[in-house]
């Protein structure tokens, strides 16, 4: 088969091509997982993180990707919840143990074995892929292969990112950072909130003016202060400083979420700026996202389904995953970038 392959970290300013096209043998399930044919596969910001070495995958090589759509093409022995045929997507959940208090009630993302797609186990940069069945979920059928991809990931992080915020109708949301994710969100708030309004930080004046587009109320660089104050604000950015501003804007007893797998070092001395009666005082509050549940993963594709969401997406082969890798990396960006897998 053919495959974007990772065999070693880098710096993507210093190399532009870290993906090589290889042929790898098809992958052979065990008895509780399904074969997966890929029909398309999309490209996240986390991917970055993975090749540039800051979530590092615990063996090289590799194949990146957690965003994956495909058509099941062979089932383990005692697989039994999907048939040949079936279309199935596959999110960043790949695995956890299945048997720690986590997992027990429905908290596999905090789970110490918890393994993720395209970083523990090879994902879907790839003709085929194999996964454990109970981490594969059926696609509407209302969205394309292509459509479907992004919703696994900047979709559903949004969803549980969204849901720890608390937010009610008529309140005030501010989002941080305006890509996959962002975009989805905004899209979900017009569906179940039609009373809420909507303010987005963004460095880009394209991001901003696509927010506007979507229907925020207001957009304005990450640095700026809101026009009125937010009951809660999602992060979604890789940097500090942004957080120094969200909780300058949020309202007393406000939630701020920060959807982010993590944060550079390089400009953690903002934190220094930090000041507890402006920033933290008034019971403002601070909560991390940490991965997803398949939980959060069935009922946002129900939700998605109903709202008939329909992602802004770019395409590309998977010959040009460089390429999407590079232009997410120079934030250019609209919506979400999708491998086709032909």
């Amino acid at each position: 088969m053919r495959a974007m392959v990772l065999n070693q970290l880098c710096s993507l300013e210093e190399n532009k091509t870290p993906l090589k096209l290889v042929n790898l043998p098809e992958p052979v399930p065990g008895e509780r997982d399904i074969l997966i044919k890929v029909s398309a596969c999309g490209v996240c910001h986390t991917e970055l993180d993975e090749i540039e070495g800051r979530t590092p995958p615990p063996h090289l090589p590799v194949v990146l990707g957690h965003e994956v759509v495909g058509k099941v093409e062979e089932t383990g022995s005692k697989a039994s919840t999907f048939k040949v045929g079936d279309r199935v997507g596959v999110a960043w959940i790949y695995s956890s143990c299945g048997t720690c208090k986590f997992c027990l009630a429905g908290n596999e993302n905090l789970c110490r074995d918890f393994k993720a797609t395209g970083r523990d186990a090879d994902g879907g940069y790839a003709q085929y892929m194999m996964v454990p069945e109970d981490s594969a979920y059926r696609i509407p059928g209302v969205f394309s292969d292509a459509e479907a991809a992004p919703l696994l990931c900047a979709g559903a992080i949004g969803y549980r990112s969204l849901r720890l915020t608390g937010l009610q109708d008529g309140q005030n949301l501010g989002l941080t950072g305006f890509g996959a994710s962002g975009h989805l969100v905004l899209k979900m708030v017009r569906h179940r909130y039609p009373n809420v309004k909507v303010f987005v930080f963004a460095r880009s004046a394209e991001e901003r003016a696509f927010s506007r587009d979507l229907g925020a109320v207001w957009a304005g660089d990450s640095a700026e202060e809101s026009p009125e104050k937010l009951d809660s604000i999602i992060d979604t950015t890789p940097a500090w400083k942004p957080i120094v501003g969200a909780l300058k804007n949020l309202e007393p007893g406000g939630r701020l979420v920060i959807n982010a797998i993590r944060k550079e070092e390089v400009d953690k001395d903002c934190l220094l700026q930090l000041d507890y009666p402006t920033h933290l005082w008034q019971e403002k509050e601070i909560k991390s996202v940490a991965n997803i549940c398949r939980q959060d993963v069935s009922e946002f594709l129900t939700l998605a389904a109903e709202m008939r969401i329909q992602p802004e997406i770019q395409e590309f082969a998977l010959e040009e995953a460089n390429v999407a890798l590079i232009e997410l990396k120079t934030r250019k960006i609209r919506g979400a970038k999708v491998l086709r897998i032909d």
